[in-house]
């Protein structure tokens, strides 16, 4: 029997590992389909505190793990593939073992949503990328023009930041408007450095030979005419994809899939708390989903330590 399990090894399961190990509560941590969450995948991490000369994606999360370690945290290679939360304690069923325990820490993130294109596979990191705020200000950028797909407040916030750092920020979306709110539809339009294309959608990132991005190829999906725009940088911002089809019909969702706490970290089920990108469809940055993990390791051990359990 488990005092707690933490669902995910991103920053919030981390953090949720630390915290909970530091309160020898011994917490069993399953890593899910990938070991460290997306920023994994981020070469360079420049806004993440205490790093002033930046740190490796893939460095810091191993760092989270080797401290979490430190302190008792056990960190197991496995996928949750079934939950049942109907009663405590609760039955997890993990790479086909059951695993038993008296509270659990959902962490498991979320997912950029992708174009699709081989070409985007085979760039990821080479001038690919989905989020600007953190590799935005990389020199590969720094005064070249740069594309963001996308046309929600999403794209728009990652548009207005790069202005600070491209000569142009080329902004696609297949509409002929934004879906974003107002407010940041009238910002990114009236901003000299941004150049909407509308009506349009990627259809290669060019260029794979050169294992570098030199441009992408457009497609105007009323006329169907093509064209090739040269930049330097493809910023995807078309939404991400929470992970948590798990608990569906389970525990309270928006329409999105994102998790809801009912008060602080916790679910509407007592002994269920959420942290980070699985809960966060406002912020997503590394720094607030460790936050997170720390607030579910904080009400996960009251909870533990109340007359309740």
């Amino acid at each position: 029997m488990e005092n707690v399990v933490i669902m995910g090894t991103g920053c919030a399961g981390l953090t949720a590992a630390i915290y909970t190990a530091r309160a020898n509560l011994n917490p069993l941590v399953l890593t899910g389909t990938m070991p460290g969450g997306l920023l994994t995948t981020t070469s360079i991490v420049e806004n993440f505190p205490g790093f002033p000369e930046g740190v490796d994606g893939f460095e810091l999360m191993s760092r989270l793990q080797k401290q979490a370690e430190r302190f008792g945290a056990r960190i197991k290679f496995a996928t949750v593939e079934s939950v049942d939360l109907s009663q405590r304690p609760f039955k997890l069923v993990a790479d086909g073992e059951m695993v038993e325990t008296k509270s659990l820490i959902i962490a498991t993130g979320a997912g950029h949503r992708h174009l699709g294109l081989e070409s985007e596979r085979l760039l990821d990191k080479k001038g690919v990328t989905y989020c600007a705020t953190c590799d935005g200000a990389l020199p590969m950028f720094r005064n070249k023009p740069l594309v963001v797909v996308g046309g929600g407040d999403s794209a728009c916030e990652e548009a207005m930041y790069l202005t600070r750092f491209a000569s142009t920020v080329y902004l696609v979306h297949r509409r002929d408007q934004l879906r974003a709110s107002r407010i940041m539809e009238e910002r990114t339009l009236a901003n000299p450095k941004i150049t909407p294309i509308w009506d349009t959608v990627v259809t290669e990132i060019l260029d794979v030979k050169q294992d570098k991005v030199t441009g992408v190829r457009l497609k105007n999906v009323k006329t169907n005419g093509e064209v090739v725009q040269d930049c330097a940088g493809v910023f995807v911002a078309i939404g991400h994809v929470p992970n948590t089809r798990l608990f569906n019909g389970v525990l309270d969702m928006d329409e999105a899939g994102y998790l809801k706490a009912a008060c602080g970290s916790a679910t509407k089920v007592p002994g269920v708390f959420v942290a980070g990108d699985c809960s966060d469809r406002v912020y997503r940055q590394a720094i607030t989903a460790a936050g997170m993990g720390c607030a579910a390791a904080i009400d996960c051990e009251r909870f533990l330590g109340s007359d309740e359990t």
